[in-house]
Order: structure tokens, then C-alpha cells, then sequence
């Protein structure tokens, strides 16, 4: 019998696991090796060949459930979330970052300027994932005006829980464990120095993560955390922590509209259906920067994910057109190669 308290709630699907096998949950990926948790304890184990995948979505993630036999895990089952983005540099590949996620905790630092733009865009990554998003503001006791800073955020977090919280002091840390509950999974994601490791290791009791000294200058700290990896929280509740990422790259859109349903609400009433909100009669857009309803930013951040969007759309569309036609090359150089074709 899977103890799933342990684990993490109960698998995304409810097919029947292949015969000879057991189910686990994916709390680390090695080179090579997964390091999962089963009903019987941690265990080390590899992929089956089936499971690796060049494009990397379908290769096995922390988060992920899979299907063991024996030192193998051999299936992996289907997701229900996962927070995806597209690999740093000029390329349309993608990452999951983590999967079979109930909530996305959206963690910057309220040591110096909170950059809202940055938030937002974490925000639409994790609005398409298929959890729900929470922005966690770390280093309250190092911030003069807390309510201030927490209002300030939430006028660009449209619909989004926020949260102060301080390891030093404790402020916040209960009412953030109290959304990660048992058989609940949450990952953090933000950039270095944040926090994230300080509270992954106030959540959990104990240490699961190392930390480095703040900086004096603006009190963020150092990269630490090199690795994802799942930690299974005292109340029974799990825990993702991600390394601080340089770049958050949009896979697809679905979550661009989400993190700004202010504007995409307003385009909505605009005269033409394909305003581009800039000088188009009868634009609501417009009207609601003139007098002073939305701020012009939120235009303009809301323009560039969604021109990002679509230039990672023709990217994948182009390296998908790309990949049949060498599938197809390689098909017709096979039959030309056969020894007993006519000729």
C-alpha cells in the first residue's frame, strides 16, 4: 500500500500502473540517475531508455510520478501541472522545471526595489503551468514599510495571493506552511539570492539547503542551491527548491493573459477586435491610461511577453517543421538503401 502522505498526494492519472511495478514520485535528477521517494523510503534509480528524451518535456522531472521495476523506472505517468520555460539562450527547447504542482511560489526579496516586471513574468510562467501562483516576499525585517511594499505588489499581481515573510523573525513562515498541506506540492522559483534556501530550510525544520551571508551592500544573498529537489515538509506537505534562474524564458502564452487580466480584461472592450492599443478610435486601453486607471508599464509588459510568446511560437513551429523534414529525409534514404528495392 503507497503511503501517498509521503509522497505527495495521490498520482495525476488513474490508470493502472504497468504489471511488476510500484509508483514513486521523482525527487531529484542526476546525470544518469533519479533519486525518487516510495512508499518503503528514498530509493536511487535510472531511467529506461524509453524515458529519455532529446527535446527534454517528456524526459522524467522532480515532481514527476513514475512507474518502477525494480532499479528501473520504466513509465512516467501524465502531468497535471508543471512549470515549464524555455531553455536560456536562442533555441525554442524546453525545460520543465518541475511537475504535479499545486502551487507556484513566486519568491523575490524585500531587501532593495522589488522589480514588478520580473515578478509578472514569473507570474505568466506559472499561470500556464496549471497551479496556482502565490508571490512570497522574503526579508520583511529588512524592509521599512512592509504593508506598503505588499500593497505595491499586489496592484500588479491581479488575483494572486501575497505573502511578507521573514526567517529571522518568523513573520509569515506559518501562514506559508499552512498552503503547502499534507499531500500538497509546491515549488519555489525566483532569482539568486532571495531567500529561497533560508525558507526552504525554515519550512522543513531542519537544514535540506545550504546558505551563504547576505550582502551588506542591498542584503540579497549568494546562489546556493545548484540542484531541484523535492523535501517532504513536517506536516506531510512537499517542497521544490529550484536554483535561482538568470533567465525565465516564456514557453507558450497561456499564462500571459492571467498575469495581466487588467489589460487583457480592457482589450476585451475596445472598438476593433484587432486594436493595437495605441491611437484606434474607441480604444479602452487607451482610455483607461488616460485617465490614470492603468498604468502605461503594464501595457508595455504586457506587449512584450506576448511578442515574446509569439517569437518562441514561430521558433518551435520552425524546429518542429525542421525535424519532420529530417525525419522524412532519413525515411526516403532508408528505402533508397534497401538491397532489394526496384529499380
Amino acid at each position: 500500500m503507497v503511503h501517498v502522505s509521503y509522497i505527495g498526494g495521490s498520482p495525476p492519472s488513474h490508470e493502472p500502473l504497468p504489471s511488476g511495478t510500484e509508483l514513486a514520485r521523482v525527487a531529484r535528477v542526476d546525470r544518469g540517475r533519479l533519486t525518487v521517494l516510495t512508499a518503503d523510503g528514498e530509493r536511487r534509480v535510472h531511467p529506461a531508455a524509453a524515458l529519455h528524451d532529446p527535446d527534454g518535456v517528456g524526459a522524467p522531472a522532480v515532481g514527476d510520478w513514475v512507474a518502477l521495476r525494480g532499479e528501473l523506472a520504466v513509465a512516467l505517468l501524465p502531468r497535471r501541472s508543471a512549470f515549464t520555460r524555455t531553455v536560456a539562450g536562442r533555441t525554442s527547447a524546453a525545460q520543465v522545471v518541475a511537475a504535479n504542482l499545486d502551487t507556484v511560489l513566486v519568491v523575490d526579496a524585500l531587501a532593495g526595489p522589488t522589480r514588478a516586471r520580473r515578478v509578472e513574468r514569473y507570474l505568466a510562467v506559472a499561470w500556464s503551468s496549471g497551479a496556482t501562483p502565490v508571490v512570497v516576499l522574503t526579508k520583511a525585517d529588512l524592509c521599512d514599510d512592509v504593508p506598503a511594499a505588499v500593497a505595491e505588489v499586489q496592484e500588479e499581481a491581479i488575483g494572486v495571493e501575497v505573502l511578507a515573510v521573514s526567517v529571522r523573525t518568523g513573520e509569515g513562515v506559518e501562514a506559508l506552511r499552512a498552503l503547502i498541506g499534507p499531500g500538497r506540492t509546491a515549488a519555489m522559483v525566483g532569482p539568486s539570492g532571495v531567500g529561497k534556501s533560508s525558507l526552504a530550510n525554515a519550512l522543513a525544520g531542519r537544514v535540506v539547503a545550504p546558505t551563504r551571508e547576505v550582502r551588506e551592500a542591498d542584503g540579497r544573498g549568494r546562489h546556493t542551491t545548484t540542484a531541484r529537489e523535492l523535501h517532504v515538509l513536517p506536516g506531510g506537505g512537499l517542497l521544490i527548491d529550484t536554483p535561482g534562474m538568470r533567465e525565465l524564458g516564456l514557453h507558450d502564452d497561456e499564462g500571459v493573459d492571467a498575469a495581466y487580466a487588467d489589460v487583457a480584461e480592457l482589450a476585451t472592450r475596445c472598438r476593433f477586435r484587432d486594436c493595437a492599443h495605441r491611437t484606434e478610435p474607441g480604444c479602452a486601453v487607451a482610455a483607461a491610461i488616460d485617465d490614470g486607471r492603468l498604468d502605461p508599464a503594464r501595457l508595455l509588459g504586457w506587449r512584450k511577453l506576448q511578442a515574446e510568446a509569439h517569437r518562441q511560437l514561430l521558433r518551435a513551429d520552425a524546429r518542429a517543421r525542421a525535424a519532420e523534414h529530417a525525419r522524412v529525409k532519413a525515411l526516403h534514404r532508408a528505402m533508397r538503401d534497401q538491397p532489394n528495392r526496384v529499380r
